[in-house]
């Protein structure tokens, strides 16, 4: 399967801007973020959220070098969040490896299939939480948390951690393997 085609609003730092906010606005697609290498991508449902803040982003920080080991050349998060939320995130969590998506209309998170109501928390349209290795756009493996569905009152983590993703990669025993290509990531809209 691969990735659908979306085009992501960015901002990029730029000195010669000037002042106290030296960023422009640039256009990144997803062919610039997977085509021609083999990467991770993972999905989760808000910015500064408690589970995404203390346990996913800063695990994926931290084994960044374990992943290249196994071949992955970069490990991207993407959140319906928009430009703005996600530099700050970045910031806050002093993130230097770990590369941060803002998908602010959906689009992407729409075309994969994840985009999934959080009104019970106020968070309106946001992401499943899931996790892919991507290779040349082509999902090679596929980690999806149990229990997609709309205003879910749980917020499952597990299956896309990063441990878990590094052990399949590995090929050990993971706690819940990822998914076969052919078992399909993409749901229908």
């Amino acid at each position: 399967m691969t990735v659908p085609f979306a085009t992501f609003r960015t901002r990029i730092r730029d000195e010669s801007i000037g002042g106290p906010n030296p960023f422009r606005w640039e256009d990144t697609t997803s062919d610039d973020y997977f085509k021609g290498k083999r990467v991770i991508l993972f999905s989760l449902p808000g910015a500064f959220t408690p589970t995404c803040s203390t346990y996913q982003v800063p695990d994926f920080e931290e084994l960044y070098d374990e992943f290249e080991k196994e071949g992955v050349e970069a490990i991207y998060c993407v959140s319906v969040n928009d430009a703005y939320v996600m530099n700050a995130w970045g910031k806050a969590l002093g993130l230097r490896k770990v590369q941060l998506i803002p998908d602010g209309s959906g689009e992407f998170t729409r075309n994969m299939g994840m985009l999934v109501a959080k009104d019970n928390v106020g968070f309106g349209m946001r992401s499943w939480r899931y996790a892919a290795v991507i290779n040349d756009g082509v999902v090679e493996r596929w980690f999806e948390e149990e229990g997609f569905c709309d205003n879910c009152e749980t917020d499952p983590y597990g299956v896309s951690s990063p441990q878990n993703i590094l052990a399949s990669l590995r090929g050990a025993q993971s706690t819940s393997c990822g998914m076969n290509v052919s078992q399909g990531p993409l749901r229908t809209a």
